[in-house]
């Protein structure tokens, strides 16, 4: 069940001032935009856009994000380091 409830990126767990600038950068200002989204491709587009390689952990944010507009529960971000290294082959 997506969070329509949700009006400010912040209010998602773990999306703090940065990541909220972040996700600005991204096109994405409101809450309901992450739902459906790809939290990799989000990231390949952010360091494409920014021209620079970030820490993978910020992919660990986005699926956090994601999965929490998408009506996941609230989990701290590293809790989807697993799942990213999975889907990455990195484990």
């Amino acid at each position: 069940m997506l969070r329509t409830d949700i009006k400010d990126l912040q209010d998602i767990p773990n999306v703090g001032k940065s990541t909220e600038k972040y996700l600005h950068i991204l096109g994405i200002y409101e809450p309901i935009q992450l739902a459906g989204q790809d939290p990799f491709k989000l990231y390949n587009d952010f360091c494409d856009i920014t021209k620079k390689k970030h820490d993978p952990c910020l992919i660990d944010v986005f699926i956090s994000a994601v999965n929490y507009m998408e009506g996941g529960a609230a989990k701290k971000w590293w809790e989807f380091t697993a799942e990213r290294k999975i889907k990455q082959g990195t484990t």
